[in-house]
């Protein structure tokens, strides 16, 4: 009947889940191919998935297919390497910063290595001793009675935190935990031309974890917008506002740039919109070299006429410009 042919489908399950090779598959992709005589037949079809059935099975057997096997997961992810927590922070710098780069630094409160025992959770000058609970090996083993019968499963050892050796006497500063709490202040280095929205990340910044290597240190930039100047690839953009005069004749203007007060020559009869550019006063690329900012020119038309100008401006007019 239907409850059969469900009890058919978990064990196949678990048999995946038992098999090194066929649980690598399903770490992986989320489902197992086939090939072999096993995944490849029964209601399988060669590509379980083995969320289609989940909801079946809670609901036929009254119980949750993630707690059937929540020992056998349990037991894996005992045998690797601990690791610390991630950290994420958000960072708020100037837009000549992000086109520069920068060095910033900031505190925060985490969970360190113990700068007295150095991680080893043993009094400076005394040993370690092998753990009585796991005997050396780093991992303990375990069997859990479920629905298909008893699981061994394996789990890093809590006393000694899967290093196989405790300390003799207990370090004060960290109570033998090899880590504590504490601020840190962390330097970070800022690359030029970053721009808002981008990631840093510090590899081994993050939080610290007895018996295993430290997370890292993620770092969200955001850069404050300044009204003068815009990115475009490696080049700035900034706009300048020229009278109509020295449109027609040309002339030097003062510009500003991340650089600082610079003099741009303005051509004899330039056209509005049109872009001047004063060279290596851009963004910096990885190899040292700059982009250019381009001064895109607004020709500032008068919106009132005195009588000499305009009598002037008619006079121009009557020669045809």
């Amino acid at each position: 009947g239907g409850d059969v042919d469900k009890f058919k489908e978990v064990s196949e399950a678990y048999s995946i889940l038992s098999d090194d090779k066929k649980r690598a598959e399903y770490d992986s992709y989320g489902r197992v191919f086939g090939g072999g005589a096993g995944a490849g037949q029964g209601g399988f079809n060669g590509n379980f998935d083995f969320s289609q059935f989940q909801d079946a099975f809670q609901n036929g057997f009254g119980f949750d297919f993630g707690d059937v096997f929540s020992d056998f997961f349990a037991g894996q992810a005992g045998t690797r390497v601990r690791r610390g927590r991630d950290i994420s922070i958000d960072l708020e710098i100037s837009f000549k910063e992000s086109v520069f780069g920068t060095k910033r630094t900031v505190l925060l409160a985490k969970t360190a290595q113990c700068e007295t025992c150095k991680g080893s959770g043993a009094t400076p000058g005394t040993k370690l001793e092998t753990c009585k609970v796991c005997n050396g090996a780093g991992k303990v083993h375990e069997t859990n009675s479920s629905f298909f019968g008893s699981i061994s499963v394996t789990r890093a050892c809590t006393t000694c935190h899967g290093t196989g050796q405790v300390p003799k006497e207990k370090c004060h500063t960290c109570r033998g935990e090899g880590v504590y709490k504490k601020q840190e202040e962390i330097d970070i280095m800022i690359p030029a031309g970053i721009n808002g929205g981008e990631m840093i990340r510090l590899t081994g910044a993050g939080e610290a974890v007895a018996g295993g290597a430290p997370g890292d240190l993620y770092v969200k930039i955001h850069v404050t917008p300044d009204p003068r100047f815009k990115k475009e690839g490696s080049n700035l953009v900034t706009e300048l506002s020229v009278k109509l005069s020295d449109a027609l004749l040309g002339g030097d203007y003062a510009i500003q740039t991340l650089d600082g007060e610079e003099k741009l020559d303005i051509p004899q009869g330039v056209a509005h919109g049109e872009v001047l550019h004063v060279r290596g006063r851009g963004v910096p690329n990885p190899r040292g070299k700059r982009g250019d900012l381009l001064v895109k020119v607004k020709i500032n038309l008068p919106q009132k006429l005195s009588r000499s100008a305009k009598s002037l401006i008619e006079k121009l007019r009557e020669e045809g410009i």
